[in-house]
């Protein structure tokens, strides 16, 4: 085994992956050289495993201490600076910040960053979406903005509260959405900033261009374009009232699951679709490919978590199955390569409206389900 290893890290430094010590190096037997790009630099204490791990050109893991891939992929110039990665996908330029712990069906897209000590499971940050330190987010999708300069933040020690003690058993139906896919895809909706020291009680949803107050904890939706802070809440209820009526729960759920199959359909039939199949960009349809593979993970797990949120309650059983609508927009592959951030914002209005029309049927067909039409909504 040590032979083999010394092995894969000579061929790496021949491919022009930067070692910076082989010695501190350590590839499994899963890993396949040509899964490392030229141009990826591995510090001292990177520990990469698994068949599925990718890094691609002028990658970096380990920048700032020791950094662990597990079955996980680094798009172009991507970096993580130290922690844990599992099962996790990270598009152009996104960064981790240092003691990072990325679990199962999280994608940050194009420069979307999050600072230092941050937890985040099957969460997903669309482009420039920035997370301060000390954040714990699972099960959330998060859009918004158009730049760096302009982007949706999550301020310093926010919680998004994914669990609730409703039922026999507590539930985890409770993703939720700031913004959207159906307009945030496109970047030109107002970015959101959701102030520090705080938290927000899943299931919910924050419109675009929203603001909300520094240590307070959310438990309403907030609409688009306000600033909200809300006080303390005195609560003496009996233990029975956090059986709350299903319909609200029902109608997140299936809009944030809604969101996932647009989101997977935009990858599907839109970014897949305008990558080349030249070798030069093989490491662009790799990533977009695990993208679109850890979404159907995603939607698999949102779709067993509301399934035994119904079972429980003796609620018709989850049945969803569509036909996906045939894209409207005019997409092929271009030679060279036009960065899918670039393309989009180069989209004229009317192939906007056409765009945002077509991830709003998707949604929309999700949310017309047999069990929202049982419990009347």
């Amino acid at each position: 085994m040590h032979r083999n290893l010394e092995a894969k890290l000579d061929a790496l430094k021949e491919r022009g992956v930067t070692v910076v010590d082989l010695r501190q190096t350590y590839l499994d037997e899963a890993i396949e050289v040509d899964r490392i790009c030229r141009g990826a630099v591995l510090f001292p204490g990177t520990r990469l495993i698994g068949a599925r791990t990718f890094v691609g050109p002028g990658a970096k893991v380990g920048s700032e201490g020791p950094a662990v891939l597990e079955n996980t992929c680094l798009g172009e110039n991507a970096e993580v600076a130290s922690g844990y990665l599992r099962d996790a996908v990270m598009l152009r330029d996104a960064r981790v910040g240092a003691n990072a712990h990325i679990r199962g069906g999280t994608l940050l897209e194009e420069e979307a960053s999050v600072a230092h000590a941050v937890g985040l499971k099957q969460t997903i940050l669309m482009s420039f979406v920035t997370m301060g330190s000390l954040i714990n987010f699972c099960d959330a999708l998060i859009s918004g903005g158009s730049s760096r300069k302009n982007h949706t933040e999550v301020g310093s020690g926010f919680i998004h509260f994914n669990f609730t003690p409703r039922g026999q058993y507590g539930d985890k139906a409770t993703p939720s959405l700031i913004g959207d896919v159906i307009h945030g895809a496109f970047l030109r909706q107002p970015r959101i900033f959701l102030g520090g020291l705080a938290g927000l009680v899943g299931p919910q949803q924050v419109g675009f261009g929203s603001f909300t107050l520094a240590g307070q904890v959310l438990r309403r939706q907030v609409p688009p374009n306000r600033i909200i802070g809300n006080a303390p809440r005195d609560v003496d209820k009996p233990l029975g009232a956090l059986n709350e009526s299903p319909k609200r729960v029902l109608r997140l759920n299936l809009e944030y699951i809604g969101n996932l199959f647009a989101l997977r359909a935009w990858y599907q039939n839109v970014r897949l679709a305008r990558i080349p199949t030249r070798p030069e960009y093989e490491h662009l349809r790799i990533v977009t490919r695990a993208a679109c593979e850890l979404l159907s993970n995603c939607i698999d797990e949102r779709v067993e978590r509301l399934r035994a949120y119904l079972e429980e309650r003796h609620l018709p059983a989850l049945r969803l199955s569509f036909d996906t609508p045939l894209c409207p927009l005019k997409v092929e592959p271009s030679n060279p390569y036009v960065d899918h951030v670039k393309w989009v914002s180069s989209l004229s209005d009317p192939e906007l409206e056409l765009g945002v029309s077509w991830l709003k049927a998707i949604v929309s067909e999700i949310c017309k389900s047999e069990q929202a039409k049982a419990l009347g909504d």
